[in-house]
């Protein structure tokens, strides 16, 4: 395992890349992105206006844009954007994947009240979800999948049926990985979706499993139009954060003073942030779990890295944050095993098999990896076949 020596990311990290100084790719687009003036963003707001403006009179008979959203901050940001700033009448899209807290629900049921938006909420059935759970954990160690799927395709099928062009999207996620520079105007794609989203699964991959049944009807909400629907439309994914400059605390802040935004009431076990993900339960708790599984990192690292190019945290503090938080076995663990009828030994059997063999290896039946602090730790008893364990055998 390396670190980036100036956030906490580890090299393993999706796409990251560490310099001849030891920095990864992610920090130094932050660097980029920081250097940028305020003339700068003025003119990229100014960009923004006119495309929305030439997309939205080509459509006067139809909503101005859809925006898809799930009551978070970020979403109250877009739909503050396009319904307040700039007059629009915004179609809201809410895929419902059964996860959300609280908070959550109450954000994201107040959301036509505080707008002049109709909001469309569409959910699978019950029973749908939880085979999806069972089946996307055992088949990719992500029992989320229904989720980022419906969240990247409902918005696309609503904006085809009812000849909607332009689908407003947030963050282009930058600060993951360093992917994008401040010159590359990120749109949506199918790409990107299916790749990153979807883990390279489709709808048809998940049906017919012999222990859970599943039909392509109960799927029609996955399936993704086709190219030729979606050029008769003309339809394209913006992201605003190619045009407004993203601080995800000033945000919520304006939202809070503005609408009453709610943040998380309980801490979060994996995370020290209150204000990301409260439509879904398990992001921050064991879908993050698993990742800290794969890959030897989770959420902590994914916030306080962000934080500290931001500089609301230095290095020092980052890393206590991660040696509390990374490890953690949420509570919500024995909420979902419930929910889909599995063993804790059963979890454990299946979450293992995932483990990536660069990070984690075997010793006295224990699981050890190397750590952003120094000296290896374990984390974990060891729950393989022995045919499975040689190869994370040193």
């Amino acid at each position: 395992m390396k670190y980036c020596t100036k956030c906490v990311y580890p090299q393993v990290s999706v796409n990251l890349e560490l310099d001849e100084e030891g920095v990864c790719s992610a920090c130094r687009v932050a660097e980029k992105f920081e250097e940028l003036s305020e003339e700068f963003w003025a003119m990229r707001e100014q960009k923004f206006a006119k495309i929305v403006d030439r997309i939205v009179k080509k459509n006067q008979s139809n909503y101005d844009c859809i925006i898809p959203v799930s009551g978070g901050k970020d979403s109250y940001f877009q739909t503050y954007i396009m319904a307040e700033k700039y007059g629009l009448k915004p179609l809201l899209v809410t895929y419902h994947g059964n996860n959300y807290l609280p908070e959550g629900d109450y954000n994201r049921d107040r959301m036509r009240h505080l707008f002049n938006a109709d909001h469309l909420v569409y959910g699978p059935s019950v029973e749908v979800l939880k085979k999806l759970n069972r089946i996307c954990f055992k088949k990719m160690g992500d029992m989320n999948w229904q989720n980022h799927c419906g969240i990247f395709t409902l918005p696309v099928i609503v904006a085809v049926k009812f000849n909607i062009p332009l689908v407003i999207w947030g963050e282009t996620t930058w600060d993951i990985s360093g992917m994008y520079e401040p010159d590359d105007f990120v749109e949506f794609s199918n790409r990107v979706r299916h790749e990153h989203g979807l883990r390279g699964y489709e709808w048809y991959d998940l049906i017919n499993e012999p222990d859970e049944p599943l039909t392509e009807k109960d799927m029609m909400w996955a399936k993704y139009p086709t190219d030729e629907e979606i050029l008769k439309v003309g339809v394209r994914g913006l992201y605003i954060g190619n045009f407004f400059k993203w601080n995800p605390y000033k945000h919520t802040d304006l939202m809070k003073q503005k609408y009453q935004w709610k943040e998380a009431e309980q801490p979060f076990e994996r995370t020290y942030r209150r204000i990301s993900n409260l439509d879904d339960r398990y992001e921050n708790g064991i879908h993050d779990l698993l990742k800290f599984v794969k890959f030897g990192y989770g959420r902590a690292s994914d916030h306080a890295s962000k934080d500290i190019r931001l500089g609301y945290m230095s290095r020092e503090e980052g890393i206590e944050k991660v040696r509390e938080m990374d490890h953690v076995v949420s509570s919500d663990l024995e909420y979902w095993l419930n929910y889909v009828n599995m063993t804790e030994t059963e979890f454990w059997e299946i979450a293992d098999t995932f483990r990536n063999p660069r990070v984690w290896w075997i010793e006295n039946d224990m699981w050890y990896k190397d750590n952003i602090w120094g000296e290896p730790s374990a984390y974990g008893s060891v729950y393989l076949k022995d045919s499975d364990r040689a190869k994370y055998l040193r």
